[in-house]
């Protein structure tokens, strides 16, 4: 049989009544024909004109951007950077809506995916519905908070800094962004040529003045000499094995949290807003109260947080175990914690070492997994541990809410949850929930 080609929609227009969000920066809306579209840069009660970006005559939905607002909601504003929009820098979902209703946004999707994925009502997983914003986050009109303090800039064919289009290789060229610290804005990337390059990430430690860039060459490509406004360490990215290598200057930048020095080494993970590390730290010490003596694991622990918060209340008497699969987060993780003898840092996957690990019942539980979540067969495994309280740091509620779930066939509930807006302008949110066993009658 002859395969007969399917219609693209793309550029096809439909004008619609905007839906609820979704979780993803976007909102649901359907044509008079009853298709499916997800709609960026719309408001839930809104009418639009929706271009589509992607999809077939036989896609089950289309994905689509509003190029043109017919009827407004009263949370709509001027996007304040003019790089955002239909086909524009895909970094940021939210710069049409007002902060408020940002977070509002962010918390129906929180709700929604804990219904649907997990069963729980906002008042069942203790949670009063709100998403708190940062501390110092709360701006006058107009103006936008300068979270980012690792910025990832995509290099055009012509050695042109910018960001990345919405589901696109496409580069928007910037010259400036407005989410960005100002120790990432005042080294001057958008200014210079990086021919060659592929990538130029800027790091600007919250913790310390440390600046860093980590380069990587478009295959065969020679470094450039970097020069930028602020002194800088220079990192390049091997194109034959990934790994990441110093060029100059220090390999890792220096961040702070709990009164505490981390060290961050080659670009690894460390929360990207300032006032992360300290709020989730403080979020999930005051939901688990650890006491003298205890024991606790702190899985997926990058270069030890939680892992140096639990050692510190836990004390002489308790023990902290932490897993991480990074290599260079486990060195930097041991060096961070080397005052703690009663402290262990594992390397490999999680759901690879517990098991080798014997333990068979724990006081505590950390687990901050990547965004796919811990999933089932981990989940399982902790809740066969007993601990008196779990820590769940998410950055993904779809995630949290199938591993809640998970939880709960363990015999887990969610004493309280909290959802933190560490991400504005975007649809991203993170959320740290306590868990606690379901306690039997007699």
């Amino acid at each position: 049989m002859q395969n007969v080609p399917v219609a693209s929609l793309v550029g096809e227009e439909y004008e619609v009544e905007v839906g609820p969000v979704a979780h993803g920066g976007h909102c649901i809306a359907r044509t008079e024909a009853g298709r499916v579209l997800f709609v960026r840069h719309a408001l839930p009660g809104e009418r639009v004109r929706a271009r589509v970006t992607e999809g077939e005559e036989t896609s089950r939905f289309l994905r689509a951007d509003a190029v043109e607002i017919l009827d407004p909601s009263k949370d709509r504003i001027e996007a304040p950077c003019p790089f955002a929009g239909p086909g524009k820098c895909g970094g940021c979902d939210w710069q049409h809506a007002k902060p408020g209703a940002q977070r509002r946004l962010k918390g129906e999707v929180i709700a929604e995916q804990l219904q649907r994925l997990a069963g729980l009502t906002p008042e069942e997983a203790g949670w009063d519905g709100t998403v708190l914003p940062a501390e110092g986050d709360k701006l006058p009109a107009g103006e936008i908070p300068k979270w980012r303090t690792r910025v990832q800039y995509a290099v055009d064919a012509e050695g042109h800094a910018g960001l990345r289009k919405h589901r696109s290789h496409e580069v928007e060229v910037i010259d400036h962004c407005m989410i960005a610290a100002e120790g990432v804005s005042e080294l001057g990337i958008e200014k210079r040529d990086w021919e060659g390059m592929a990538s130029v990430e800027a790091i600007a430690a919250s913790g310390s003045h440390d600046r860093q860039v980590i380069l990587t060459p478009r295959p065969g490509a020679r470094l450039p000499l970097v020069e930028l406004d602020k002194p800088v360490s220079v990192l390049r990215v091997d194109e034959k094995d990934g790994g990441v290598h110093r060029v100059h200057g220090r390999a890792f930048v220096r961040e702070r949290a709990d009164d505490r020095t981390y060290r961050v080494g080659n670009g690894g993970f460390w929360q990207v807003h300032p006032k992360a590390a300290q709020t989730l730290m403080l979020a999930v010490m005051q939901g688990l109260t650890p006491r003298k003596g205890e024991t606790a694991l702190d899985l997926y622990c990058g270069v030890g947080l939680f892992a140096g918060a639990l050692a510190d209340r836990v004390g002489d008497q308790g023990a902290v175990l932490g897993i991480e699969s990074g290599k260079r987060a486990v060195e930097d993780a041991r060096h961070n914690l080397a005052g703690f003898p009663r402290v262990r840092i594992e390397q490999g996957k999680v759901e690879s070492v517990l098991p080798r690990t014997g333990i068979t019942e724990v006081d505590l539980i950390v687990l901050d997994p990547p965004r796919a979540g811990a999933g089932k067969q981990t989940v399982q495994h902790l809740a066969a541990l007993g601990a008196r309280r779990i820590a769940y740091v998410a950055c993904d509620p779809a995630a949290l809410a199938r591993d809640l779930g998970y939880f709960r066939e363990g015999g887990y509930r969610v004493r309280t949850l909290r959802a933190f807006d560490l991400f504005p302008m975007t649809h991203h949110v993170e959320c740290v929930a306590i868990l606690e066993p379901v306690k039997m009658d007699a």
